[in-house]
């Protein structure tokens, strides 16, 4: 596996829906929730190099994306249920006034993936409340 040269500077480890993470921050104020306490809200730096893509998977806590660049990112919303659904789609990018979005607000249960709009890697910072805990967080059966 190569790893990018901005994951390397970053420090990002690998992240099982594909891409690369890492945990910047982790809020020390404690919330209950089904899944039992979770801290207040989390923060990750994402990256997608090119040839990657994040797959479907789905969050029990909101989820904020905070696009950083440099390349353009598609966010599918796949809806909620058992598996994604007919996906709208979301461009993070640079260039509002053609329509790129610079944030993106993920609503709890709703299934999400992302890929490169072009062969440019992208950086993103993601911020979960309730803070995220793999125990909150499945991958789709299949990718589509």
């Amino acid at each position: 596996m190569t790893v990018p040269a901005t994951a390397s500077a970053l420090s990002l480890e690998p992240h099982p829906e594909g891409g690369w993470f890492r945990r910047y921050y982790t809020s020390p104020i404690p919330v209950e929730t089904p899944g039992g306490a979770r801290p207040a809200v989390t923060m990750i730096h994402y990256l997608l190099a090119p040839g990657e893509h994040s797959a479907w998977h789905v969050v029990s806590s909101d989820e904020m994306w905070l696009w950083h660049g440099p390349g353009r990112l598609e966010l599918a919303l796949g809806g909620e249920g058992d598996e994604p659904g007919e996906a709208s789609v979301v461009v993070l990018g640079p260039d509002a006034q053609s329509g790129d979005a610079q944030q993106c607000l993920v609503p709890a249960g709703v299934w999400q993936s992302a890929r490169l709009v072009a062969e440019e890697e992208v950086l993103v910072s993601c911020v979960v409340s309730p803070g995220f805990d793999f125990a909150d967080w499945r991958l789709a059966e299949h990718d589509q």
